[in-house]
């Protein structure tokens, strides 16, 4: 494919210079460390380097053209081609679709948006189309997978041409069998641009609540860009449409004429529903219908909040015409997410459990499903991360005040910030409470101290990091994952006793 081909549908702001035009393109590149001879290298500009600047290496390790946003620097070679373009990283998503030849048409694609309940409903959706016989790949915040090989993730929502390589991939993998991929849809990742053009069969929304405003600014900001995977965007909108009924940004989303819909909730308007839900510890069990089909519904998950992902996903699942049982077989086949509610038990006689709730939101949502579940006590250790929305912070204590009996406050990931200073910003809510909290900094003693303190029938919740296996701070990331910490203190206690 030449260079010409590879930049078919680009938005130019310069021409392709001729004798660049029948040029054979070796490959594609964004990072220079990757360019190979005669490829493309695609230069953005970033928060904390301009792409222009790894320009020459590029050029050296074989790059036979940069193409960019961003005009050529004076100080680069006028005998290399610069072609500037409209937008970046809308370029390497139409280019990498044109040198790889439409993967996202052959591999059936489903996205899923929103600000919690993602990655759930996407080991869901996978989980069901793993049942119906399918190869698969998924891509999210945890890991990736690709046909059973298991990487990790570097982005919630890679670079399109990484989600490329890896739709490229599954085909090659699944041979004769069908190709599906599920992917989780960040609103950075719609915002600048990384799924632009994208033909996705099926699209999710799960909800919309207060986070990411450190980068969109608005609640509106942040809707509009969850709103584009449901429009065009450059090229088709999306088949299927699934979408939460109960949620009110979800209300607002209006799909094209084109896009066929199932509204999912609990209320009578949605035509995917939840009745007769009974939840316990052990798990879910429901009938969900839709339209006119009944399905029996029985998931090891727990809580309200998986009752909605469990909704996306079967309506995710319907959108492909696979059947009920299958659906239904996929969906208890999903034992759990790492990270999500994930139990930590060594045989202690109070439940340990690791979420990743790092919004008031989300935090709200794991502490009604604790408190759904009967214990004495509930003791909450949680913090709020650096370099991120500081106002969603004493919304956050707020939340783990009112529905805690005891909070121990401490640092997340503090990033550049001042760890006592987060903790400070989140006592604001957690102080309005009649909670007993107590402050400790030091993560692995907070979670040491609420183990400390638990006692039969009890409940900890160790929120806000959940799959991460890292904490940063201004100098340094270091290794730490709040399940082994909170399994090395149980055994430290000496769970189970005798």
């Amino acid at each position: 494919m030449n260079a010409e081909q590879v930049l078919s549908g680009v938005r130019l702001k310069s021409a392709i210079p001729p004798e660049l035009a029948a040029t054979p393109v070796g490959g594609l590149a964004y990072d220079s460390r990757h360019v190979g001879e005669r490829y493309l290298f695609f230069a953005f500009p970033g928060a904390r380097a301009d792409g222009r600047a790894f320009a020459q290496g590029a050029v050296e390790r074989g790059a036979i053209a940069v193409v960019s946003e961003l005009p050529r620097p004076e100080a680069f070679s006028s005998a290399i081609p610069w072609i500037q373009v409209e937008h970046g990283r809308q370029a390497l998503a139409v280019a990498g679709r044109n040198f790889y030849r439409s993967p996202d048409e052959k591999a059936a694609l489903t996205a899923v948006t929103g600000t919690n309940g993602k990655t759930t409903t996407t080991y869901l959706i996978d989980s069901i189309l793993r049942a119906a016989g399918s190869v698969t790949a998924m891509v999210g915040t945890i890991e990736y997978h690709i046909a059973g090989k298991v990487l990790p993730a570097l982005n919630t929502t890679p670079e399109s041409l990484d989600v490329f390589k890896i739709l490229d991939e599954l085909l090659l993998l699944s041979g004769h069998q069908p190709a599906m991929a599920t992917m989780e849809v960040s609103s950075h990742a719609l915002a600048l641009g990384r799924v632009y053009g994208f033909r996705f069969h099926t699209a999710v929304f799960t909800n919309l609540t207060r986070d990411h405003l450190d980068f969109h600014e608005t609640m509106e900001n942040y809707f509009a860009a969850k709103r584009l995977l449901f429009e065009s965007n450059g090229g088709r909108p999306p088949l299927y449409a699934v979408i939460n009924r109960d949620d009110d940004y979800g209300k607002r989303i209006k799909p094209a004429a084109e896009t066929e819909t199932w509204w999912y909730g609990l209320g009578p308007d949605a035509n995917l529903r939840a009745r007769h839900i009974d939840t316990s510890f052990k798990g879910l069990k429901f009938d969900l219908l839709a339209g006119r089909q009944r399905i029996d519904i029985a998931s090891p998950l727990i809580g309200k909040i998986n009752v909605y992902n469990i909704l996306a996903a079967v309506g995710a699942g319907l959108s492909y015409g696979l059947d009920a049982d299958v659906v239904a077989r996929g969906i208890a086949q999903c034992l759990g997410v790492p990270g999500r509610f994930e139990r930590v038990d060594v045989g202690q006689p109070f439940a340990v459990v690791v979420d990743y709730s790092h919004t008031d939101d989300a935090l709200r949502n794991a502490l009604t499903v604790a408190r759904g579940l009967g214990p004495k006590r509930i003791l909450t250790v949680f913090g709020c991360g650096g370099d991120r929305d500081r106002s969603k912070r004493p919304l956050m204590g707020k939340a783990a005040g009112e529905l805690s009996d005891i909070v121990i406050l401490t640092s997340d990931n503090p990033r550049s910030e001042d760890p006592l200073q987060i903790m400070n910003d989140a006592s604001v809510g957690l102080q309005r409470t009649e909670s007993k909290h107590v402050f400790e900094p030091d993560r692995g003693a907070a979670i040491r101290r609420a183990i400390e303190e638990a006692r039969a029938g009890d409940f900890v919740l160790i929120a806000g990091k959940g799959h991460e296996t890292y904490q940063i701070f201004k100098d340094r990331t270091i290794h730490f994952d709040d399940r082994e910490v909170a399994r090395s203190v149980l055994k430290e206690f000496g769970y189970p006793t005798p």
